[in-house]
């Protein structure tokens, strides 16, 4: 999906949280967070912030934008 990845998975494994239970806590669904960690879908900018809430790190630590990744595609 362009040029946006994510540690969520990475985050999520630390504190051995299920993506269901990630869903629950950010209040979207599962597959939300299966399409987020996959980087096939990038969360509104709420959702984004209420996982780096969630995780206490800052919104850089979640998300990162690659733009080179951007630029190849082009």
């Amino acid at each position: 999906m362009g040029g946006i990845r994510n540690r969520i998975r990475d985050l999520r494994a630390a504190q051995t949280m299920t993506q269901q239970q990630l869903a629950d806590a950010i209040g979207v669904t599962r597959q939300t967070v299966i399409a987020i960690e996959q980087d096939k879908y990038s969360p509104s900018l709420e959702v984004a912030f209420r996982i780096a809430t969630l995780f206490q790190v800052p919104l850089e630590d979640v998300f990162q934008y690659d733009a080179a990744a951007v630029k190849a595609k082009k």
